[in-house]
């Protein structure tokens, strides 16, 4: 891997991947396409390399041609593509953007990597694309079920996670059909810094440092498992440097708590960190709210493939991933301005935590 194409590389995960392969791994340069839709921003990318390391493009992945001269004229030898839409909400809402951009997008993806690697002579040895998936494509677990491996059926549950099983479906037919060499990490709930606040773990942060309801989705129960970004980061790495061409691999963080155990855990750090903060506990502002259509009960992830093949394996606890997250948020605060989601965030952090010991 000398040249890679990071797809979605001004996202949570993207940019995060595009941070750690540039500091990683100092050979390789990275070209960044991203649309910079509401979820992407150029502050997610500062201080970055220059151009020698590190160029951004804006630009769509649907649009081959520009993905096909981005492959040619920079001589790209790996794709990782992460950019999608992503929040299982949003696609309640509105299901046909997630369409256009997991499906049609990869498609497009695809179709250019073909037609540049395998088409007009080309060799596809030293290759790889990479597609980023996740473990909603398998559905839903009941509380004694197994956890998710790399065999387990695909039953989408929402228009997001549908979208995202056709995606992988495309991606396998492309390295069957064509031999394109091809591989997918599906990966459970990344969590960590940079990450749009619509997300779980964000919103509450930010929620709770500004006063706000915590808002849980029906009894709070569901189940998840959570993986730190920087340990998502690895392992995709990892499969991209290091996995079979036309495999896939699962990888998780390792653990299974409640979306409530998830927002509690986040109430006591900010309840210990801020001892003198007027809302606290934090618990006090959690609210149960209806619980969105469709709701998958529980995720859990078997990742012993990646594990016993690749020797990863996630080396942050819950615990200090969340203290790490929490934080990032305290000492960026003009990252949600940057993003236009400035609220009373950034004031309100400047005013009573920034010189109140946000640094303990």
């Amino acid at each position: 891997m000398k040249r890679i194409l990071v797809t979605g590389g001004a996202g949570f995960i993207g940019s995060n991947f595009v941070r750690y392969v540039l500091t990683e791994r100092p050979g390789v340069q990275v070209v960044n396409l991203d649309a910079l839709t509401y979820a992407g921003s150029l502050e997610s990318l500062s201080g970055l390399p220059g151009e020698a390391r590190h160029a951004f493009v804006q630009g769509d992945i649907r649009d081959r041609g520009l993905v096909e001269r981005l492959l040619s004229e920079r001589q790209i030898d790996t794709i990782v593509h992460f950019a999608a839409e992503s929040h299982v909400d949003r696609s309640i809402a509105g299901p046909e953007a997630f369409i256009d951009t997991n499906v049609v997008g990869t498609l497009r993806l695809l179709e250019a990597a073909r037609a540049v690697w395998l088409g007009r002579g080309g060799s596809a040895e030293g290759k790889r694309f990479h597609h980023i998936s996740t473990d909603e494509v398998f559905g839903s677990l009941g509380p004694s079920d197994a956890a998710f491996h790399e065999g387990t059926p695909y039953a989408p549950s929402s228009p997001y996670a549908a979208s995202k099983a056709a995606a992988d479906h495309l991606v396998r037919a492309y390295a069957h059909t064509y031999g394109l060499p091809a591989s997918i990490t599906n990966c459970s709930n990344n969590y960590g810094p940079r990450q749009f606040p619509e997300k779980l773990i964000p919103l509450m942060i930010l929620n709770a440092l500004t006063g706000k309801p915590l808002p849980v989705y029906g009894d709070g129960a569901q189940v998840r498992d959570w993986i730190y970004v920087v340990d998502s980061c690895e392992a995709v790495l990892r499969v991209v440097e290091r996995g079979r061409a036309g495999e896939s691999y699962n990888v998780g963080g390792g653990n299974q708590p409640t979306n409530l155990e998830i927002v509690q855990q986040i109430c006591a750090v900010l309840d210990a960190r801020f001892p003198d903060s007027p809302y606290r506990p934090y618990s006090r502002l959690l609210r149960f709210v209806p619980d969105r259509p469709g709701h998958d009960r529980r995720y859990a992830v078997d990742f012993r493939k990646i594990e016993h093949e690749l020797g990863w394996r996630p080396r942050f606890s819950l615990d200090e991933g969340l203290s790490e997250t929490i934080a990032w948020y305290l000492a960026n605060p003009g990252w949600l301005s940057a993003i236009g989601r400035r609220d009373d965030y950034h004031g309100w952090i400047e005013r009573n935590y920034t010189k109140r010991g946000a640094d303990q």
